[in-house]
């Protein structure tokens, strides 16, 4: 029995959604998303609210019942409110600074990086004295967002030994204890 998939979603006031075949679209304040749906699931709508439903109780379906829930919802969330991820960047030395969607990070390597950023996610950079330089990501693609700041965070992965790199803010870094002086 799928938890996830049984739970209705509900529709913020200004969110409108369709179903055309298989292809799902949801329009917002924020803007419009689409996503195609397996040909066996099928979406309705009770009560104000969207409900997906499979047609048997099988590992495939009830698998793609939680999946296509889950997506609806974010595609929703996002038409209304949007995702944003920030990122830090720990070290000496360490700065980032954007022109329009092109970000440009010195993350301790001899060259710079540039980094373009696509035009649905909207890119803004933070360099502040006392703080740690941060780059904010927000969008109305969960995924999209999510995998953007993946990327950026694997051109320099926080270190165990003194957490130098590129993290989520509030992530916890497992740190490793160094070498033990010489007697």
């Amino acid at each position: 029995m799928s938890r996830i998939g049984n739970a209705p979603i509900s529709i913020p006031s200004g969110v409108s959604w369709s179903v055309d075949k298989n292809v799902v679209t949801v329009k917002g304040p924020k803007g419009e998303l689409k996503q195609i749906l397996d040909p066996d699931m099928s979406v309705k709508e009770e009560d104000g609210t969207i409900i997906v439903a499979r047609p048997t109780n099988q590992q495939r379906h009830r698998a793609m019942h939680g999946l296509y829930r889950s997506l609806i919802n974010n595609m929703v969330i996002g038409v209304s409110e949007g995702f944003t991820k920030s990122l830090e960047l720990v070290g000496v030395g360490y700065r980032c600074s954007n022109q329009g969607q092109l970000l440009e990070l010195a993350l301790g390597y001899s060259h710079p990086i540039f980094f373009y950023i696509p035009d649905e996610v909207k890119l803004e950079t933070k360099m502040e004295k006392g703080s740690s330089p941060t780059i904010i990501l927000s969008g109305t693609d969960k995924q999209l967002v999510g995998q953007i700041a993946a990327k950026i965070r694997k051109l320099r992965k926080p270190e165990p030994y003194k957490g130098k790199g590129v993290r989520f803010t509030g992530e916890e870094i497992r740190r490793k204890a160094g070498k033990t002086a010489a007697k």
